[in-house]
């Protein structure tokens, strides 16, 4: 297990680094230390990516805790944290999410399906059979990155990439998958939509989905896609 390597930012921020690349071990690692520090330092911001969690915090309230710079007083605390016993995590959450696959919903479906050697029909039994985890959320606020990924399924991106997903689109990129939380450019390949909304910014907690939860994708079709669309879209 690689040792966690500190790099200051800022004056109000560190990153903590877990490791390099894209694996469920090192997620692991990111989001136990994120549950951890977010209960023993609970002024500090934790932001959990794939390999690291960057840590933001009020440089004035740690200046001169034992005459250190504020990014090495918090650097100590955060070792000191999770070097001791931890708090007991909170289960994650079990979030189940509609997909209307193919057709207009998921215009890349037959991409994929060629591109993996495949039938479409097979491209979403596969896609919805996964046990996902939400392992951070990036590129545009709520846009969850989802571990899980059947490999079979693992495609290049798109080579002309679009100007506007719509909102709700899931997509595949690399050996990951995702979903557009608002109207986006991008270059995923679109394979379906949910009706769900993934991000309210007027909402107390604007994104839907939060980093550790778990995710199961549940077929469904146009109507059934209309119908949830208007529940839950204004």
């Amino acid at each position: 297990m690689a040792p966690i390597r500190f790099e200051p930012l800022a004056e109000g921020a560190l990153l903590l680094h877990f490791g390099e690349g894209i694996d469920a071990t090192t997620s692991d690692r990111v989001l136990a230390a994120a549950g951890t520090l977010a209960h023993a330092l609970p002024e500090v911001e934790c932001v959990p990516a794939y390999a690291s969690l960057l840590l933001r915090f009020d440089a004035g309230s740690w200046q001169g805790c034992d005459g250190l710079a504020p990014h090495l007083a918090v650097r100590d605390a955060a070792m000191a944290a999770l070097a001791s016993p931890q708090a007991a995590s909170p289960d994650p959450r079990e979030v189940t999410v509609p997909v209307c696959y193919g057709g207009d919903a998921g215009p890349d479906l037959a991409e994929v399906a060629r591109l993996t050697g495949l039938g479409a029909d097979e491209v979403v039994a596969r896609h919805a059979a996964g046990h996902y985890r939400v392992a951070m959320l990036g590129f545009a606020p709520g846009f969850p990155y989802l571990l899980g990924l059947d490999p079979l399924l693992a495609v290049p991106r798109r080579a002309d990439p679009r100007t506007r997903v719509p909102a709700g689109s899931v997509a595949i990129g690399g050996a990951q998958t995702g979903i557009y939380p608002d109207a986006l450019p991008g270059g995923w390949q679109l394979i379906g939509r949910t009706p769900l909304r993934l991000f309210d910014p007027a909402a107390a907690e604007p994104a839907a989905l939060r980093p550790g939860d778990r995710v199961r994708f549940a077929p469904i079709d146009a109507a059934r896609f209309d119908a949830l669309r208007a529940e839950s879209r204004p």
